[in-house]
């Protein structure tokens, strides 16, 4: 098997200048858009009308920003113990960007149905054979991929790893209550901020090891 070889002095610095800014905003971009996001019900959404395809595209910086940093910090290199562990990282990156892509279709799809069928918003009726492919592997893949980064991060990293993995699954779960007790259901939004607070505060971290 061929060797590859390190990246140049200057490319590694632009690399670890890179995966740190992109972590140390891409987190907090992310938490602040869904701190801001109001409330999931289809009369809601018709009420704020543009706010919340607005809350869902800083989400959206957000995530990009992530996806930027995971694919810096792969190439650099540095934080990944083991051969084996590489798949976590990939795994991570297609996660975030599975999310990203939902963040998307939620943004853009909900304030239209909001405007003439405020009833199927968030409904289980509602997700026709596009949206369940863009839906169902998002929720599946995001919290495990980061579950399983968290994971290969525990002899290096534990504390980031911890503070992903549970941050992701916290709001993954917020995000499920939705289609199980209803959009209207409060612990949605604790559930999301305080997951998405996590994932931040893991994602400064990250940043901050970014060597």
């Amino acid at each position: 098997m061929t060797e590859t070889l390190p990246a140049p002095t200057g490319l590694r610095r632009q690399l670890r200048t890179t995966a740190r800014l992109t972590a140390f905003i891409g987190g907090p971009v992310f938490w602040l858009g869904t701190l801001l996001h109001p409330a999931r019900d289809g009369w809601s959404i018709a009420n704020v009308g543009e706010r919340y395809g607005l809350t869902h595209d800083i989400q959206a910086a957000g995530l990009a920003l992530q996806i930027v940093c995971l694919a810096s910090m792969i190439a650099l290199g540095n934080q990944i113990g083991r051969r084996r562990d590489l798949g976590a990282w990939y795994a991570a990156l297609v996660g975030t960007l599975l999310w990203f892509a939902l963040i998307i279709f939620d943004g853009s799809h909900n304030p239209v149905r909001a405007e003439y069928a405020p009833s199927m918003v968030h409904e289980p009726v509602d997700l026709d054979t596009p949206a369940a492919l863009i839906v169902f592997p998002a929720l599946l893949v995001f919290p495990l991929s980061y579950l399983w980064l968290g994971w290969t991060m525990r002899e290096r990293l534990r504390l980031v790893g911890v503070l992903l993995g549970a941050g992701a699954l916290a709001y993954t779960i917020g995000g499920l209550f939705i289609f199980t007790s209803g959009p209207r259901f409060g612990l949605i939004q604790i559930f999301e901020v305080a997951g998405a607070t996590v994932y931040a505060v893991g994602y400064i971290l990250l940043g901050r090891r970014a060597a």
